[in-house]
């Protein structure tokens, strides 16, 4: 444990950075420069690797306080740095002034050590130092089951979670179960009257009522272990026998279903909780009490407009009920003041654009640092088969559930696929495309890759090759277009995680790991690992054996799963 974040990387950044330093203290010794102080510069990976692996900007940077050209400063900076003894072998100028730093081969070596040597946690850091977060998503309503849109927000929220842990966050997993307000209110009713019909006829569904077959089974199911004992009892009665006979088992339902889509919550959040221990009653005490609020035609409502909404909102209506937001502000307060959580995140769909700032505008009255609270706005998802977008699926015609899809499409396609765009972009998910076993599909190119590897390394044994760690001068030998681009690519793991950390963006790390397979196949395709040299055939299979496990890594914390044979 105690991983460090990329620390060869690092490093070899800090040693640069001490070099260029050190380079322009000789130049102004030597009077070439003036004796000025430097502003900041930075030094980043190109994203072309013909401009070597380190760019500086230190000339450009320093061009004002030198009172020089950028090149004129670069210029002096090569004359006087001294690379020797580090991993760097050389430095070019290029274009107005960037420095670019080429590694030297045992850079590449230390990199593909320490890969192999981390083992399971090679792509893991500290980055995030501990720091607890609750990361709330799908939350799906609990009087239906789950649709499309909550099976992109259960992949997405449940990879960005894995993200975050490999970070080095410490991370709670959580479903926000809405059981209380309209919906339930909505939900009893429907079910009364389905449980009404059973026995008399005429009774019509009321006004924006679910219509779903999921009301009507439960209704018969109730009415097959109560009978009409509730056919005759008040309305009131009879709903809250409805709902907590049937809701329960939603959420049950829902539960199961996410299991199977390996989602597991640390824990499911009844909004309901909130009522029953009087947290909804303190956070409208804790307004007042603040002054941020005011009575207008007989509803409470809140000055959001003084906190950064565009608008004030009403919080109690004119008939003493709470509207929506009020619980939800209220679930917020919990984690991030109650439960004391460093951060909340939500994965959120996307017609809560204006959930969130109503959201933050109430914590920021209530004293709360809002930079707390990050929100992750999901796009939609289109079905596509042959080309068309769906809507219905063509077995029930029903609309598709996470259930129906699953029984279409392998769990692992499904959490990939949905983790292939960014969050905040619509996306099309092929249907086709997800069943294929093809390298045109992604997550079968990236097992593939895997299973390919395991086979070299079977087979190199099943000869009786002995797989050995290869020496720092064999390992030096790796020193082809092909394996020097794949080992830069093992080396930027812990990076793009940490990037995707920062972004709330797991599909950075499928685009990773879809880009080191296509990197893999290119090399095994140009290098033959099987070659008489023992020495370079030992150094082939070494990164076959670091790229295996990097892949299974990523799989790994994207819940997918990395078999050895296909």
């Amino acid at each position: 444990m105690g991983i460090k974040m990329s620390l060869l990387v690092k490093q070899t950044q800090l040693e640069l950075r001490e070099k260029i330093i050190e380079a322009l203290g000789r130049a102004v010794a030597n009077g070439e420069l003036p004796a000025e102080p430097l502003p900041d510069f930075n030094i980043e990976k190109p994203a072309n690797s013909a401009n070597g692996d380190f760019s500086a900007n230190t000339a450009l940077a320093g061009a004002k306080a030198f009172k020089k050209a950028p090149r004129i400063i670069a210029e002096s900076i090569v004359k006087n740095i001294d690379l020797r003894g580090t991993l760097f072998e050389r430095v070019e100028i290029a274009g107005p002034g960037f420095l670019n730093f080429f590694l030297s081969r045992r850079y590449y070596t230390e990199i593909l050590k320490d890969v192999v040597a981390k083992g399971a946690d090679y792509g893991k850091s500290d980055f995030g130092g501990g720091k607890s977060v609750v990361v709330e998503f799908v939350s799906a309503n609990p009087t239906g089951p789950m649709h499309i849109g909550n099976a992109r927000g259960g992949a997405i929220g449940d990879c960005l979670s894995s993200v975050l842990e490999y970070a080095g966050y410490k991370v709670h997993r959580e479903f926000y179960v809405n059981d209380a307000g309209n919906q339930i209110e909505k939900f009893a009713s429907s079910l009364e009257a389905r449980y009404l019909q059973i026995f008399n006829d005429g009774i019509e569904m009321p006004e924006g009522a679910y219509m779903g077959p999921d009301i009507t089974e439960h209704a018969k199911a109730f009415a097959a272990e109560f009978g009409s004992r509730y056919v005759s009892a008040p309305s009131e009665e009879r709903k809250k026998a409805l709902v907590d006979y049937a809701l329960p088992k939603n959420i049950e339902g829902l539960e199961r279903d996410l299991l199977q889509y390996k989602i597991k919550y640390d824990r499911w959040f009844k909004e309901s909780t909130l009522h029953k221990d009087g947290s909804v009653d303190k956070f409208i005490k804790k307004l007042k009490d603040s002054g941020v609020t005011y009575e207008q035609d007989g509803a409470l409502w809140f000055k959001a407009s003084e906190f950064g909404n565009d608008k004030d909102i009403v919080l109690i209506r004119s008939n003493g009920l709470p509207t929506y937001i009020v619980p939800d502000i209220a679930y917020h307060y919990n984690k991030l003041v109650t439960r004391g959580f460093d951060k909340a995140v939500d994965v959120l769909g996307a017609d809560h654009h204006g959930y969130v700032p109503r959201i933050k505008a109430a914590l920021t009255a209530l004293g709360i640092d809002v930079s707390r609270l990050d929100c992750v706005i999901m796009q939609m998802v289109n079905l596509v088969r042959d080309g068309e977008t769906i809507k219905l699926s063509k077995r029930s015609g029903k609309a598709i559930t996470l259930n129906t899809l699953l029984e279409e499409v392998p769990i692992d396609a499904a959490r990939f696929f949905f983790n292939l765009r960014e969050p905040d972009s619509h996306f099309d998910f092929d249907l086709d495309l997800a069943v294929r076993e093809t390298s045109q599909n992604p997550v079968y190119y990236v097992q593939y890759a895997h299973a390919r590897i395991c086979s070299i390394l079977k087979k190199a044994q099943n000869e009786g090759i002995t797989l050995r760690t290869p020496t720092d001068e064999e390992l030096d030998r790796l020193n082809s277009p092909e394996e020097t681009e794949l080992i830069r690519h093992l080396s930027a793991l812990t990076d793009e995680i940490i990037t995707a950390a920062k972004s709330y963006n797991p599909a950075k790390i499928t685009h990773y790991v879809i880009e080191l397979a296509t990197l893999f196949h290119k090399f095994y395709n140009a290098r033959r690992v099987m070659v008489d040299d023992e020495g370079l055939m030992q150094a082939r299979l070494f990164l076959c054996g670091a790229v295996k496990n990097t892949i299974k890594n990523i799989l790994t914390m994207l819940k997918i799963s990395a078999p050895e044979s296909m």
